[in-house]
């Protein structure tokens, strides 16, 4: 019997046979999340019930030496669920209770396992609203929002789900169960919930999370603005953020994204534009139809040629229908897509999207944009046949030169997607030697047997104990008696 048939054993007895998976044709099911170009099929999959039966296997993976990975919903687009092919993948899409709505002191204590807009639907009723909002709220669910720190449209206003999570028990790498913040903003001590939140599943596994609920505006206005390019588009953005307006979402979509979405759903946006923005106001009524008023002015000036007013929640949901859409919507162009993920200045909008559009057109290919102008994050779909010989290869090389050209910029290689195993070798373009190795001594002091989500976040992981790039002593830090490698 190999070392993984009898973890299979052991973690059937201990979180039962039904939930333990090791038919390849079930394994298979789960050898990639929404990045489908990596792909690896897990020794065996645990679907444990409880936060108890999450700590048994990870005390169990611990005890043989073997590695896991903890997966959600599978819509993360950065490869940071991709499984180990000797390890174990610990789903917890089963635990999906929402275990406590507390409209008085505006939080929800929620299981890993609910998915985002059923947060919203459970807080409605009195009056609030989970803020942040990916465009897979309908299928994505709260762990997984924890571990990327995903975004959304209205991040711009309201910010990331760091921002939104106060609590969270976690299993740590060693399988114990602990706690981390709570209910009372800005606990003391160190901020291990915010280094918790975003790390990819490399510093634990979430199995209950506290968040901050936000009451529902007053007034909500929403437009769409149609213009001849992006160019004038960004200006318009860049007007609507300079004069102090901070709307709750701007995004923006090109012409190609915006042909797909028209396949997909049918949105309707004015024809001939070569770039459109959704724009969302909210909060008190007086406020909202002032800066309504400047919004609108705004897009004018920079020849906008159609601007619509949704005038109810069902033009609403039309207008943002094709944006919500668009990643699925560039199906319907292109057989092959990769989807990127990367952060500009806002003022660099136009110059980097038509760098963007050279790189593409030197290498025969297409790329649609459709990303939270308001912020700079970009969401560039590179477009590619599998079937045509090398264009993979140059789909791929295209979407490093995108992030490259985004650093150029003083942006960043990922904006709310995640390293994972997409970008780990793009992360020495942004970060020196000594940068990386002093993020993983935090690693190593979470996870010192690095068994937890490996492979993720560095390009090159170190085991615990080593001193790994270039230094062969002791780590600056070290030598300064300011750290310990474990």
């Amino acid at each position: 019997m190999t070392d993984i048939q009898r973890l299979a054993e052991r973690l059937g007895a201990e979180i039962g046979h039904a939930n333990v998976l090791t038919d390849r044709q079930q394994l298979r099911t789960y050898e990639c999340d929404g990045l489908a170009v990596y792909r690896v099929t897990p020794a065996l999959v645990a679907l444990p019930d409880t936060v108890d039966q999450v700590a048994a296997t990870v005390r169990a993976c611990v005890e043989a030496r073997v590695p896991y990975v903890a997966r959600g919903s599978g819509t993360g687009l950065s490869g940071g669920a991709l499984p180990h092919a000797d390890g174990v993948l610990i789903v917890t899409s089963k635990l999906r209770r929402i275990l406590e709505v507390d409209p008085a002191n505006q939080r929800a204590v929620v299981e890993p396992g609910v998915i985002n807009l059923d947060v919203t639907r459970a807080a409605a009723p009195h009056g609030y609203y989970y803020a942040p909002d990916p465009s897979s709220q309908q299928i994505c669910s709260i762990g997984g929002n924890v571990a990327e720190n995903s975004g959304g449209a209205h991040c711009l206003k309201y910010g990331f789900t760091t921002n939104h999570v106060m609590g969270a028990k976690v299993v740590s790498p060693d399988g114990d169960v602990v706690t981390l913040g709570g209910k009372a903003p800005d606990p003391p001590g160190y901020d291990l919930l915010g280094a918790f939140v975003g790390s990819e599943g490399t510093l634990g596994i979430a199995t209950e999370v506290t968040v901050r609920l936000m009451r529902a505006p007053e007034s909500v206005r929403t437009l769409l603005a149609a213009f001849h390019s992006t160019d004038d588009a960004g200006a318009a953005v860049s007007a609507i953020i300079g004069a102090g307006v901070t709307p709750a979402a701007v995004e923006m979509m090109d012409a190609l994204a915006i042909e797909a979405a028209e396949a997909a759903v049918h949105c309707g946006y004015p024809d001939g534009a070569g770039a459109v923005l959704v724009i969302e106001l909210d909060g008190p009524a007086a406020e909202v139809e002032e800066q309504f008023e400047q919004v609108t002015q705004h897009c004018g000036q920079a020849n906008a040629f159609e601007i619509r007013i949704a005038d109810d929640d069902a033009e609403r949901a039309l207008m943002w229908k094709g944006r919500k859409s668009a990643f699925a919507a560039v199906g319907r162009i292109s057989p092959d897509y990769i989807v990127q993920d990367g952060v500009i200045p806002r003022t660099a909008l136009p110059a980097v999207l038509r760098r963007m559009s050279e790189l593409a057109d030197a290498r025969g290919l297409r790329v649609a944009n459709v990303f939270h102008a308001g912020d700079g994050n970009l969401h560039p779909l590179v477009l590619f046949d599998d079937d045509v010989e090398g264009e993979t290869e140059q789909a791929e090389e295209l979407s490093g030169a995108i992030l490259d050209l985004c650093i150029e910029y003083g942006g960043s290689i990922t904006g709310e997607h995640g390293v994972g195993m997409d970008k780990a070798k793009h992360m020495p373009r942004m970060y020196t030697d000594d940068d990386l190795d002093t993020m993983q001594l935090l690693r190593c002091a979470f996870d010192p047997d690095h068994l937890s989500n490996p492979g993720k976040v560095f390009p090159t992981p170190r085991l615990c104990g080593e001193v790994p790039g270039r230094h062969k002593g002791a780590h600056p830090l070290q030598e300064q008696g300011l750290a310990e490698v474990f």
